[in-house]
């Protein structure tokens, strides 16, 4: 099924739209090219997750090593391919200085992306399910936003904390639904009870859920989720998580098999050249005016 857009909204338009719609919007994570030709088939919107793209791009943790050329790169053949889905981009804290993070604001927004999460952890970062998470003191964090959002034009602003101690959660969490900023993120959120606090403080400003397996915050669905009031769910690691899953096992199978390659069986389709290069080729006659709805 496929629905049509006009020809002038933005992709931060079109983002807002979504997210300002019943239910909650669900915004799966990518890591590379691929897993998101694999994520288009299914949802019409995805998340650029810093997670993801450390593992794929660097090999390592997601502890600050993304370079933001690399990651505005990223996502500018992301828009190239996938010109009419949502893709919401993973900032981390802007790359440290404020200057940075209004550049690379400005480049997200001129290559097409429809918005950016920005945190307010110092350095050394961490996931944001991670123990030993540190933050800004939160007027620094607020200048920072303030200066993110005063050089976006049409592009969705995600204003993310990371704080763990209960009452600075509430704090910053009041402070940012304040602020300009489209949409409010507490990352690690360990409780339904926590989300509906959450809720409460931020008003009638949009609320986002982060869900990563393995995580802090309860598992949940999109029901769920609406019912405690929250508009965008983002799922950071479906594909990776589960291609290190079944690569493992491929090569596993692979090597006890003495490198034969196997056959299908029980009635499973085997992904092979064909199934791959029919995948890869609808990037490139992708249409342009429409976005593939919800599977």
């Amino acid at each position: 099924m496929f629905h049509g857009n006009t020809a002038t909204d933005s992709p931060g338009q079109r983002l807002r739209a979504e997210i300002a719609g019943p239910g909650a919007t669900p915004l799966i994570g990518v890591y590379d090219m691929y897993s998101a030709s694999i994520a288009a088939e299914h949802y019409d919107g995805m998340f650029v997750s810093g997670f993801g793209f450390a593992a794929s791009y660097y090999g390592l943790p997601d502890i600050g090593f993304i370079a933001w050329p690399d990651m505005v790169g990223f996502v500018e053949r992301l828009r190239g391919a996938f010109p009419r889905h949502h893709l919401l981009v993973d900032i981390d804290d802007g790359y440290v200085d404020p200057e940075v993070a209004c550049h690379v604001v400005r480049k997200l927004e001129r290559i097409g992306a429809s918005g950016v999460i920005l945190e307010d952890q110092k350095r050394p970062r961490r996931c944001g399910h991670a123990d030993g998470k540190l933050v800004l003191p939160l007027e620094e964090y607020l200048e920072k936003l303030e200066l993110v959002l005063a050089n976006r034009t049409d592009l969705v602003v995600v204003a993310r904390t990371d704080a763990t101690e209960e009452a600075d959660i509430l704090r910053r969490a009041r402070a940012l639904a304040a602020t300009d900023a489209d949409v409010v993120l507490v990352d690690g959120v360990r409780s339904e009870e926590w989300i509906r606090r959450i809720r409460r403080v931020v008003g009638d400003k949009p609320l986002l859920f982060n869900q990563i397996a393995g995580g802090k915050s309860p598992r949940l669905s999109l029901s769920e989720l609406s019912a405690l009031g929250v508009d965008v769910a983002i799922y950071s690691t479906p594909c990776l998580f589960a291609a290190h899953r079944a690569m493992d096992e491929a090569l596993s199978e692979l090597k006890s098999a003495d490198g034969r390659l196997p056959t299908p069986s029980g009635g499973r389709e085997q992904v092979g050249v064909r199934e791959s290069t029919e995948l890869l080729e609808r990037n490139i006659a992708r249409p342009r005016g429409l976005m593939a709805v919800t599977a």
